[in-house]
């Protein structure tokens, strides 16, 4: 649950949504997890202008600037776009790393 809770974290961060919000400690509260990930699949739908679950490096320079900073890197598989699970798999790797 922790460990899920750092990710919405990261996440959020990084799309720019949580830089505002985020209160110095959010406990295990499930409804504030839940409106995390809801942000964070807000930011992702705003980004996809072409609504179709991706994002191209353009969408997320403009929706998601620090997905879009990071794209590279969660374009594991160097398809031109990145999609919501691969942006979490990739803030969960760094969660992990730090």
């Amino acid at each position: 649950m922790k460990k899920m809770l750092a990710i919405l974290v990261l996440c959020l961060a990084c799309s720019g949504a949580f830089a505002q919000t985020a209160p110095q400690s959010m406990g295990g509260n499930p409804q504030r997890m839940a409106q995390m990930a809801q942000q964070l699949q807000s930011r992702f739908a705003n980004a996809n202008t072409t609504q179709d679950g991706k994002l191209t490096r353009q969408q997320a320079a403009a929706g998601m600037p620090m997905v879009a900073r990071y794209f590279d890197q969660i374009d594991t598989q160097k398809a031109g776009f990145v999609t919501l699970p691969q942006i979490e798999a990739f803030m969960q790797e760094r969660a992990a790393a730090h």
